[in-house]
């Protein structure tokens, strides 16, 4: 069975966080970081700060979608006591 996971990570350097969706978030960690993920190269350094792990895609990617909306991703942050601004 393949587990999904969403995650966010935040910038060490920045207050920037970033959603995603993968099978394997600390290998896809290591991707951000190595400035391979073009919409985060600007933001490296990263540090895993959330995950959720799902049974199947659709739910994993759903539930992305739905943290993708800052409003949503926010909420979770101000839950978890860290700052968006």
């Amino acid at each position: 069975i393949i587990m999904f996971f969403v995650y966010i990570i935040k910038s060490i350097n920045n207050n920037w966080f970033y959603v995603g969706m993968s099978s394997d978030p600390v290998k896809r960690l290591l991707s951000h970081n190595q400035k391979k993920v073009f919409s985060t190269k600007k933001y490296t350094p990263f540090e895993l700060i959330y995950t959720k792990e799902f049974t199947n895609r659709l739910s994993a990617r759903d539930y992305e979608k739905f943290l993708k909306i800052s409003s949503n991703k926010e909420k979770l942050l101000t839950e978890m006591h860290l700052k968006t601004r």
